[in-house]
């Protein structure tokens, strides 16, 4: 009964992460792309963001970015035999 429940629990974080990464960046990103058209006026032929719209892009954008960041951090930290660890805020390679 035991495997039974461990394999229920990796395929539970398997589907969270999965959720996370596959449909969460995406739609943050698409989130972002939404923020630039918010409260948009148009002087003349050329349209123009508002100040919130674009702060608001700002920290979708950012996210995204951060979250690719940490994924490549990752990736070449276990190819160099490494682990990448966050000691408070910085991100450090730590040997295995």
């Amino acid at each position: 009964m035991s495997n039974l429940y461990f394999a229920l629990h990796g395929a539970g974080s398997v589907l969270v992460v999965g959720l996370l990464l596959g449909a969460g960046l995406p739609a943050i990103f698409a989130l972002g792309v939404r923020a630039l058209s918010l409260g948009q006026t148009t002087e003349g032929a050329e349209a123009k963001a508002t100040p919130l719209g674009k702060a608001l892009a700002a920290v979708c954008f950012g996210i995204v970015a951060l979250a690719i960041l940490v994924g490549i951090g990752t990736i070449v930290a276990h190819g160099l035999g490494a682990v990448l660890t966050f000691e408070g805020w910085v991100p450090t390679f730590r040997a295995r």
